[in-house]
């Protein structure tokens, strides 16, 4: 009788093993520090999240430039069955983050042919700063990431395997990193520069051009979910791109065309420095910029074509985000760091590949040591300063916006008027179904945030003859900034004993 034959073992090669290990480890720090609930409106740290996470719960229409991507793929994640809603959309961006870390990886090992490097470059960027502060929160930037890193493979996979495929799934990536991010409009002059310097005659191939034309076109259908699902009158609608006009202006960003091209360059001249000091230097380990200086080197001498493909996508997005007149504007910074990664991976395989010609030349035994004591050295770079990046990031124990619900919902009057700044009491009346007796009111449209502004103190006079009128002011400070305004209009702030929550009253 024949032995029945043995089950097969699963093994994990060396560079699955390695990828494995890079995605759960940047997974990890995504989960410990992930936002636990709703997010509290911060007009520089979170200007956008709670209301993001509401629209992505309710299939809404975000702010310009529409996110559809963003909303749809991000929706899927509320159907999972644990925790509340706010949490499950945070998730979401923790899910895309990870998934950028493992195809930046992949990327990086494509460029050097090298397990460590690879992994170290992935996991620099993963845990830098800003990218992490945004894996933990609901926001758009880590699904940008992930696009623009699986468009910049693909391209590199092509280059290698010349299989036009490759170079298609590249250009219907570019048509679906649009309908999340406009900034990812710098990857077709990119890919367009790669292509040329790697084969020419892929520019002229009429053929080829229109397939990647027709699969970059069909990649921008996610744009019909804007006014298909105007149409059906959803909650949080305030762009309504009901109308070819309506929709050019949402989706082309129009709206903040006055904040582009802002500065003069003596003005530059000080926001480069800026970038410098207070944004680069303290995304990650300081040796990782030494590696990342070395790793343009080596491609210089390596992968030119490569070089310049990055170097185009750092300098472009740097001017923009340069030139860009914008509160948050450290979330556009990111896509500059993911670059300098990439070099980082670079540099820590010119290092080990020095180290290995260097060791040849020696006794093999302390050679292997030597090499052994380095890639030990390197792989503890991205963990370098991580203390203070995890006390930076970690919302883990954010509760102020499930508290300000729970306190309005208490303190509120029946059939009052709440007026609001893309604050968190939407989420309370259509995602929780509490209070819905509220009428929730925002003051400014899409855009037009002031902390000082008329507008607060001219807001609760048509709404007062129907019943009481609160305010949730969206950070501290704002009431007295408005106080004078008040006083004008003959009215008083009542706390209510909610940080940034007030009765609008009359003046006895």
């Amino acid at each position: 009788m024949k032995d029945a034959p043995k089950p097969r073992r699963l093994r994990l090669s060396p560079v699955g093993a390695v990828a494995l290990f890079t995605v759960l480890t940047s997974f990890a720090f995504y989960l410990k520090t992930l936002a636990p609930t709703v997010l509290y409106y911060r007009p520089t740290k979170f200007p956008d999240s709670v209301v993001l996470q509401t629209q992505a719960i309710l299939l809404g229409i975000p702010h310009t430039t529409g996110y559809p991507t963003w909303v749809m793929v991000s929706h899927l994640f509320t159907y999972l069955p644990f925790r509340d809603p706010a949490y499950r959309v945070n998730l979401s961006s923790a899910v895309y983050a990870a998934a950028t870390v493992l195809l930046l990886y992949l990327l990086s090992l494509r460029l050097t042919r090298r397990v460590v490097p690879s992994c170290v470059g992935a996991l620099v960027f993963g845990l830098s700063r800003d990218f992490w502060s945004q894996a933990v929160i609901t926001e758009v930037y880590t699904l940008n990431t992930l696009f623009v890193v699986l468009v910049i493979f693909l391209l590199l996979l092509w280059r290698d395997t010349r299989d036009d495929r490759y170079l298609l799934l590249a250009c219907f990536s570019m048509g679906l990193s649009l309908t999340n991010h406009l900034t990812s409009g710098l990857l077709l002059p990119a890919g367009a520069l790669f292509v040329g310097l790697t084969d020419r005659s892929k520019l002229t191939n009429v053929r080829l051009a229109l397939k990647g034309a027709a699969l970059f076109l069909v990649a921008l259908t996610p744009y019909l979910y804007l006014p298909i699902r105007a149409s059906m009158n959803p909650p949080l609608n305030r762009a309504t791109p009901d109308t070819l006009g309506s929709f050019i202006t949402l989706v082309s960003g129009v709206g903040f065309a006055d904040r582009m091209f802002a500065y003069s360059p003596v003005e530059l001249a000080g926001r480069m420095q800026q970038y410098l000091t207070d944004y680069l230097a303290h995304q990650f380990f300081w040796p990782s910029l030494l590696l990342a200086s070395v790793g343009i080197a080596y491609l210089l001498q390596r992968d030119r074509q490569a070089l310049a493909l990055l170097a185009f996508l750092y300098l472009g997005w740097l001017a923009w985000a340069l030139e860009y007149a914008i509160r948050d504007l450290y979330v556009f910074y990111i896509p500059t760091y993911l670059v300098l990664c990439v070099f980082v991976a670079a540099g820590v395989a010119a290092v080990l590949e020095g180290a290995q010609i260097l060791i040849q030349r020696g006794p093999s035994t302390p050679g292997r040591v030597v090499l052994i004591c380095l890639t030990a050295a390197l792989l503890v770079v991205p963990f370098g300063g991580i203390g203070k990046r995890y006390e930076e990031v970690d919302q883990s124990r954010d509760y102020a916006g499930q508290r300000t619900i729970e306190c309005v919902a208490q303190r509120t009057r029946q059939g009052a008027t709440v007026l609001q700044h893309r604050s968190l009491l939407s989420y309370m009346t259509l995602v929780e179904g509490h209070r819905r007796d509220i009428n929730v009111v925002e003051v400014f449209p899409p855009g037009g945030w002031a902390a000082r502004s008329d507008r607060w103190a001219r807001e609760p006079r048509q709404y007062l003859a129907k019943g009481p009128v609160y305010i949730l002011f969206p950070t501290a400070g704002v009431e007295r900034l408005n106080a004078p305004s008040f006083k004008r209009a003959g009215y008083r702030l009542v706390p209510e004993g909610c940080e940034t929550f007030y009765e609008v009253t009359k003046e006895p």
